[in-house]
């Protein structure tokens, strides 16, 4: 498994990652299977968030990695926080203190190596914000932050408060979510896909030395569904097919890999539970497609160049 910095550290970790958001679902057991499975491919690093079933995710891994033959310190551990389910975005310093004591319990650890804000919160006071960083990484419980969903001025008005650098933005990109990139391919258009609706992130990320976190990285829409074998994209299915038929790989890896191809040095978070997908999208990261390859599964998602 190939490694990447994250953010303009020395820390390093898997280019893939592992997202444990959906193992609520799961037992015990086959949580511990699904985290063995991915370390064993060389996956090290796991991102989790305090709203994944209700804290339930968070629960299921840390009780899992009790089962498993992995140590805690061979992980990178990541969760988020700051969403109130249905009521509200809580940036303030009981709310986000409470919430990493709660998830590093259900974690069952003593430190987190990120934490990060997990959606912008219109009421966020940086200044405040700044004070609870310090206290968290001054007693050892956190060790890095981020954020998540954040546009480069919400990312600028928290970063310039804090004495720690902002390693991580994690937002939505796949070949069926290509926002970020289409706007610059269509700059000074009045078509659809020339419209700005982030800020330049990935542009943005590149220049602050960003590591950009690539979530549902096979779902289309708004966890519309996976486009992977979907019938509503014959033609993307297609050129899936052909280039993991040539690399020898599924089509997961193929679509992990363009987001890789991405000279942004993006970490993929893949969010499967099942073992042999889990072993099939990891196989991402062992292949450099064309930049030809990398264009024309952009035309066959959809888009188009002016």
């Amino acid at each position: 498994m190939k490694q990447l910095n994250i953010g303009q550290t020395n820390w390093q970790a898997s280019e893939i990652a592992f997202g444990a958001w959906r193992m609520d679902a799961l037992s015990v057991a086959d949580a511990a299977k699904a985290i063995d499975t991915a370390y064993d491919c060389g996956i090290n690093f796991v991102d989790n968030a305090d709203m994944y079933g209700d804290g339930e995710s968070e629960q299921r891994f840390g009780d899992a990695l009790k089962q498993t033959s992995v140590k805690r310190e061979d992980l990178f551990l990541q969760t988020k926080g700051d969403i109130v389910p249905g009521k509200k975005y809580d940036t303030s310093r009981e709310h986000i203190m409470n919430a990493v004591e709660s998830s590093m319990k259900r974690l069952d650890v003593d430190y987190l190596d990120a934490y990060l804000i997990h959606r912008p919160d219109p009421l966020m006071e940086p200044e405040e914000l700044a004070d609870i960083f310090d206290d968290l990484q001054k007693s050892g419980k956190v060790r890095h932050f981020g954020v998540s969903n954040f546009n480069p001025q919400q990312f600028l008005l928290l970063q310039e408060s804090l004495n720690q650098r902002l390693l991580i933005n994690q937002v939505q990109f796949s070949l069926m979510h290509t926002p970020m990139i289409d706007h610059g391919i269509h700059s000074n258009m009045a078509d659809e896909r020339s419209i700005n609706r982030d800020g330049g992130i990935i542009e943005f990320s590149r220049r602050m030395g960003v590591t950009i976190q690539a979530w549902s990285p096979f779902q289309y829409g708004f966890f519309e569904g996976v486009f992977i074998d979907s019938p509503k994209f014959p033609e993307l299915n297609k050129k899936l097919q052909e280039l993991a038929d040539k690399y020898e790989v599924s089509k997961n890896a193929i679509a992990a890999a363009w987001i890789l191809r991405h000279p942004a040095k993006m970490q993929v978070i893949i969010g499967t539970m099942n073992p042999q997908h889990i072993i099939d999208s990891a196989k991402g990261a062992d292949i450099e497609i064309t930049r030809q390859e990398w264009y024309n599964l952009y035309f066959a998602a959809g888009n188009d160049l002016p």
